[in-house]
């Protein structure tokens, strides 16, 4: 009995396939967008690898928060790669974003924006490696949410999340700062 290949070669003629079925090419909205999601998945994994090598006293708060919506993000994408045919396949909270997911962003927001003072300036991310990497993951959900206006089919709630989400990330990263360096500071 062999093992299943990682490669099926399907893909090689420019198409991919999606969720509940149908092949779409691999520049068309559907990938743009979740692959864009994709993407800051990724860059929040090495912001979670950071915090564990790191070990601080905050480290296991800090991924209490960020676990959860790395695991959000598998079910946006499912939803991001079902054509709009198949959307009603999808399940709110496994599959598709529901407003649970999002007014549970909310909470975080409302929770983490209590522990610090807001900066009143533009900040110069990089106050630490974890803050750098969530400023980072800031940037490429807002691109994900660009892309995610022509992929995501009314009513989804993909965009209010991804919206969310990049106010979220700028929040965990000025509360893993402490303190923030502000351009008035460099002048």
């Amino acid at each position: 009995m062999g093992r299943e290949r990682i490669y099926t070669k399907t893909g090689d003629d420019g198409t991919t396939g999606l969720f509940y079925g149908g092949r779409v090419r691999k520049d068309s909205e559907l990938p743009a967008a979740y692959g864009t999601v994709d993407e800051a998945q990724a860059v929040l994994g090495l912001a979670r690898a950071e915090a564990i090598a790191s070990g601080g006293p905050g480290a296991e708060e800090f991924l209490g928060f960020l676990v959860p919506i790395m695991r959000d993000l598998y079910v946006l994408m499912a939803e991001l790669a079902t054509l709009p045919e198949n959307r009603q396949k999808l399940v709110p909270g496994q599959s598709c974003v529901s407003l649970d997911m999002v007014d549970r962003l909310e909470s975080f927001i409302d929770e983490l924006d209590t522990r610090f003072t807001p900066p009143t300036e533009f900040v110069l991310p990089g106050g630490n490696r974890v803050a750098a990497w969530l400023d980072l993951g800031r940037t490429v959900i807002r691109r994900a949410e660009r892309k995610a206006l022509s992929a995501a089919a009314d009513p989804s709630l993909v965009v209010p999340y991804l919206n969310r989400l990049s106010d979220l990330l700028w929040t965990m990263a000025r509360w893993q700062e402490g303190t923030s360096i502000i351009t008035k500071e460099l002048s």
